[in-house]
């Protein structure tokens, strides 16, 4: 293949279009990590295969030298995991960033491909990747999947609610609870439960905390939900 601008400009902009596309739909739900990041991170995996596609044209091959090409896609793979770790944080209970950086790597494998000019894979993997993030969020929403959260329950030292109070007010309104632990405040005297539950339904939060709100004894409450 004759090196040339246009040959360049014809794998990058296939890659930055398919990264772009990507990221856009990242950038609808925003996410951090959204179109500009996939646009740079394709056209840049692109422009490193780039490179091996067209070695012969910068390095005089010999029959001493041996050269393998998809070392640079393994190089390439490895430094899209620091990226991608960098958009995964922890909240709570919540991990968030992972189908982000899921989507970077895919996204990195897509630039490869139209990097080394395998347009039609790449633009099969740009449609399926996009299936996954939309299509498939559509039949996950519609998973049965238990919903965990954090909660507290502060009430005064000398009118604490039982443990066992507690635990009916939990299985009421339909919450199991996985771990309990318990504080002692002596400044403002206060007992405090703090839990970790889960339920069925997200719904059953909203009528916990009306719940909680008509309990004159409670002095604080928090309830915080895992998100995805």
């Amino acid at each position: 293949m004759p090196l040339s601008l246009g040959v360049f400009a014809q794998h990058m902009l296939a890659a930055l279009a398919a990264g772009g596309i990507i990221g856009m739909e990242r950038s609808f739900h925003g996410r951090a990590a959204g179109f500009r990041t996939h646009a740079l991170v394709a056209m840049s995996s692109s422009m490193l295969m780039l490179v091996t596609l067209f070695q012969g044209q910068w390095f005089t091959i010999n029959e001493t030298v041996r050269i393998d090409p998809t070392r640079m896609a393994q190089g390439i793979m490895t430094g899209i995991g620091f990226l991608g770790a960098g958009v995964i944080f922890k909240e709570g209970l919540t991990v968030r960033g992972l189908t982000t950086a899921a989507s970077i790597w895919t996204t990195a494998a897509i630039g490869i491909l139209m990097g080394v000019g395998m347009y039609a894979a790449g633009a099969l993997a740009t449609a399926l990747t996009l299936g996954v993030l939309s299509v498939f969020r559509q039949i996950e929403n519609h998973f049965p999947a238990q919903v965990y959260a954090q909660c507290s329950l502060r009430v005064a030292r000398d009118g604490a609610i039982s443990e066992e109070d507690v635990r009916k007010l939990m299985a009421g309104h339909k919450f199991t609870i996985v771990d309990l632990a318990y504080g002692l405040d002596d400044h403002d005297r206060t007992f405090e439960y703090r839990m970790t539950v889960r339920t069925f339904h997200e719904v059953n939060m909203s009528s916990l905390s009306a719940a909680v709100r008509s309990l004159p004894e409670v002095r604080g409450f928090t309830l915080s939900g895992a998100g995805d």
